[in-house]
């Protein structure tokens, strides 16, 4: 039975339906014979909500799609039992596919181009995350930003949360995440390399990175700081201080999906009342469920509840 809590809603202005399969080798100038192949709807905040329903919660997911893939990509989001709201647009959704080569393990990740959307549609997508906005909740926005699409869009939305006592979380890089801090939002989640080139900072320094994360806080551009660091774990960077967790021991089969379980089970348990600690214990505990399963896989509540045993964030 799920638990209550407050609303959620995701945002996906560029979604991609994700193709996975695997072959022996990746070979140049060879025609290579695949494995079974997985359809998924991917992309960042419809990929948040699939790990919510996966975790026991619920949201809405407010997504773009267009095209014959738009048109799998509803079906498949709709098979899999989750709360949408469509917004249709001209050109094709956009297609990622991934290719695992199983003699060496390695994996190989695609993502074509996206769409491109006109002003009335984007402007439709505005409309749809105001006409069901997660009042006192959660608001996610997840992922790029399709071509035609202004780079403040996210910073427009965090402008509604405030208004409406909605936090406000940015998972995002580049021009988009700059606009948002810009305006102000409870959270933001970057890798490593997101927040290095937000900042500038030199490609080893990770102490560097922590204290940039500290002056983002510092000086109000966003509450929470949620850094990803990979294989390496992650760190939570507050006000009141930063926290890391390494990962837990897990054999890595694919990390793809892997930061969108993060940042879906964190805003689970914050939206669930647990503390900010308790969130991110979740989220890193997600995070390794996801990578421990196969091509686009996403976690499943089982394993992110025994990954989260003995997990001890310690001060940096």
């Amino acid at each position: 039975m799920a638990l209550a809590h407050s609303p959620i809603l995701t945002v996906t202005p560029n979604p991609a339906l994700d193709v996975s399969t695997s072959t022996p080798r990746v070979m140049r100038e060879s025609k290579m014979r695949c494995g079974p192949t997985r359809l998924d709807p991917g992309g960042g905040g419809v990929n948040v909500s699939r790990v919510v329903r996966n975790l026991g919660g619920r949201s809405l997911a407010v997504y773009t799609a267009g095209g014959p893939t738009g048109q799998a990509y509803r079906q498949l989001l709709d098979r899999e039992g989750i709360a949408s709201r469509m917004v249709g647009i001209a050109d094709a959704t956009r297609e990622g596919f991934t290719v695992d080569e199983t003699l060496t393990g390695e994996q190989f990740r695609f993502v074509l181009q996206g769409p491109d959307l006109s002003e009335p549609e984007w402007r439709a997508l505005l409309s749809a995350v105001a006409d069901d906005f997660p009042v006192g909740g959660y608001v996610v926005n997840s992922g790029s930003l399709p071509q035609g699409v202004p780079a403040d869009l996210y910073a427009q939305i965090a402008r509604v949360a405030r208004d409406h006592d909605t936090r406000c979380v940015v998972d995002t890089s580049g021009e988009a995440l700059q606009a948002a801090l810009d305006e102000g939002v409870y959270l933001i989640k970057p890798s490593k390399r997101e927040l290095r080139e937000l900042v500038g900072a030199p490609e080893s320094d990770e102490i560097g990175l922590i204290e940039a994360a500290r002056e983002l806080v510092g000086r109000g551009s966003c509450e929470v700081v949620a850094l990803t660091l990979g294989g390496a774990g992650a760190v939570l960077v507050t006000a009141e201080g930063a926290l890391r967790l390494p990962t837990p021991q897990v054999e890595v089969q694919s990390t793809v999906g892997a930061g969108d379980s993060f940042l879906g089970a964190l805003v689970l348990r914050l939206a669930q009342g647990r503390s900010l600690v308790d969130a991110f214990v979740s989220g890193v505990a997600a995070g390794s469920a996801t990578s421990s399963l196969p091509a686009t896989d996403l976690c499943r509540a089982e394993d992110v509840e025994r990954l989260e045993q003995g997990l001890e964030p310690t001060p940096v």
